[in-house]
């Protein structure tokens, strides 16, 4: 398995705790000259060989193992141009990859920064074949996120074991399912009353089935969540204090388990 730092990536044997090898090292000898640090790893779920990490300018590289003992130079660059009048004072930090994952098959590679959420196709290496606007609404709100620090949040993203749906996190405690192609947009809030629907103002409803939640007391209830498919979620008012930054789905079943302050929701779908 591999484990990552700002600086370096190490491979690990599960039967060598005491021991590791370093397959990538991006530190320079100045370290005023630093660039980018990483920010995520992940082997390739059918070849052993391949991984890639993702950097905190927005690319994502892809290393062969056979190819060298240390992986600095990358077989593949995932990076898409910045658009010359988009650029701003935030601009590097909102293009931060917090989360990458390869969909089961190994064919797509699922990014998410501050605003959007990514799908690469592994062949294509010069644009992301879709988009999906996460945090469009807020990209007003970078200079009020950036002095209470919410613009360093990590949002991570989860694929379904199929690779037909992916997950990701937001604000008052919301996250999204989308399908692989962001067609369908399924926002459901993580909370324990009933009521908490009153935030979704789109009327189109879709069925879910029932949850479990798991608190601080250890205790297990069935919960009903509000669910409504929408293609453009926007909430009325946001609580940055509230927020879904863990998530995965199961890697067999039809399920999804979020994190949300103190509290484990399990979601079927």
């Amino acid at each position: 398995f591999l484990s990552a730092d700002d600086l370096r990536i190490n491979l690990w044997n599960l039967h060598l705790s005491d021991q590791s090898f370093n397959i990538v090292d991006i530190k320079p000898e100045n370290m005023e000259e630093l660039q980018e640090v990483i920010t995520g790893a992940e082997f390739h779920p059918s070849h052993c060989n391949i991984f890639m990490y993702s950097s905190s300018r927005g690319s994502i590289k892809l290393a062969d193992m056979r190819e060298r003992a240390l992986c600095d130079l990358h077989a593949k660059l995932f990076e898409e141009p910045e658009q010359p009048g988009n650029k701003s004072f935030f601009s590097e930090i909102i293009a931060s990859l917090s989360d990458i994952k390869f969909t089961s098959d190994g064919r797509y590679i699922i990014s998410r920064d501050f605003l959007t959420l990514k799908v690469w196709d592994i062949n294509m290496e010069s644009r992301p074949i879709q988009t999906i606007n996460i945090h469009e609404h807020l990209r007003s709100k970078l200079c009020d996120l950036y002095e209470n620090e919410c613009i360093f949040d990590k949002f991570e993203v989860a694929v379904s074991g199929d690779g037909s749906n992916m997950a990701t996190g937001s604000y008052n405690n919301t996250f999204h399912i989308f399908d692989r192609h962001g067609k369908t947009d399924v926002c459901i809030e993580a909370s324990k009353m009933e009521s908490s629907k009153s935030i979704l103002t789109e009327e189109v409803t879709s069925s879910v089935s029932s949850s479990h939640i798991y608190d601080d007391d250890e205790q297990m209830q069935l919960i009903t969540p509000s669910v409504k498919t929408i293609q453009n979620y926007v909430p009325a008012s946001v609580d940055f204090n509230q927020k879904a930054l863990h998530l995965g789905f199961h890697p067999l079943q039809s399920c999804v388990a979020v994190a949300c302050v103190n509290n484990l929701y399990l979601y079927g779908t």
